[in-house]
């Protein structure tokens, strides 16, 4: 991995959320996951045993692999350093990563469940939806 050095004068970031990174330098690995399971009711009732990851499809179906094929690649940097003057960022959302500099490996994983229930709504949330 090419080392260089990250030169950041000013940045603004207005929001950073659940397993998300700001990285100023240099890594070798990054590995960011991020499990949400959000219920929201009109009433607020709660059952014992609900918000079990392990009951939703969503969170235990495996995730497609992208498999790693090799790139042949040569780069030269002609300036040892990554110079930045000003970054203004919205938002860093789920397992999302905000970097300036090299990284060898990156893997993030964000599952997000958000069950609704309103008055009018007789259907019980049901696991594997």
């Amino acid at each position: 991995m090419v080392k260089r050095m990250s030169c950041v004068n000013h940045i603004n970031i207005t929001s950073m959320d659940l397993s998300s990174i700001l990285q100023i330098g240099d890594s070798c690995h990054i590995i960011a996951k991020a499990k949400v399971l959000a219920v929201q009711r009109e009433h607020p009732f709660f059952f014992a045993q609900e918000g079990r990851f392990e009951d939703y499809l969503t969170f235990t179906e495996e995730l497609p692999v992208q498999p790693l094929e090799f790139i042949n690649m040569r780069t030269v940097h002609e300036v040892p350093a990554i110079k930045i003057n000003h970054i203004d960022i919205l938002g860093v959302s789920t397992s999302s990563l905000a970097h300036i500099g090299s990284t060898e490996t990156f893997s993030a994983e964000s599952r997000v469940l958000h069950i609704r229930q309103l008055s009018g709504d007789r259907r019980p949330a049901s696991p594997n939806n």
